[in-house]
Order: structure tokens, then C-alpha cells, then sequence
């Protein structure tokens, strides 16, 4: 059985190391020289309240009221299909 600083480790390794939309997002900008700092300040305060709130509980909350899970799920599919509305017309008009 690995020990748990080892799963850990990886763990993390493979969250930063995984591109997602995020990282991709600030790579983006930063090639383009666009908002740098304003990129990176948001993304930044924005996984400190994401980590923050996983810390202190939010999912077993979301969890015990199945309405709030039912807003979380159309709130993120929401955001989810207007950041591949937004990225296909990017994609299309360049």
C-alpha cells in the first residue's frame, strides 16, 4: 500500500501537470500579451475560494441538500456550454 504523502504527491503532480481549460485560458493570454496580470490574479483568487470552500465543507453541504445540488449541476453545465459556445466562435472566426 503507497503511503499517503506518496498518493498525495501524485495526486498533485497530476492536477498541475493535467492542461485543462484554465491552464490553457492563461497560456492563451500570455502568448497574446493580453491582461497578463489580470489573468493571473483571477485564476489565482478564484482556485484560493475553490480550495477554501473544499476545505471547509461546501461539498458535504451541496451534498446533504439535494437542491442545491440540482443548481450546482445546471449552473456548471450552464458555464460549460457557454465556454464551448464562446471557444467554437473563436474556433470559427478567428
Amino acid at each position: 500500500m503507497a503511503s499517503p504523502v506518496l498518493i498525495g504527491f501524485l495526486t498533485t503532480m497530476a492536477l498541475i501537470a493535467a492542461i485543462g481549460a484554465q491552464n490553457a485560458f492563461v497560456l492563451r493570454q500570455g502568448i497574446r500579451g493580453e491582461h497578463i496580470v489580470a489573468v493571473i490574479a483571477l485564476c489565482t483568487v478564484s482556485d484560493l475560494i475553490l480550495i477554501a470552500a473544499g476545505i471547509a465543507g461546501v461539498g458535504a453541504l451541496i451534498t446533504a441538500h439535494p437542491d442545491a445540488m440540482t443548481v450546482v449541476k445546471f449552473g456548471g453545465a450552464a458555464f460549460l456550454i457557454g465556454y464551448g459556445v464562446l471557444a467554437a466562435r473563436r474556433a470559427f472566426h478567428p
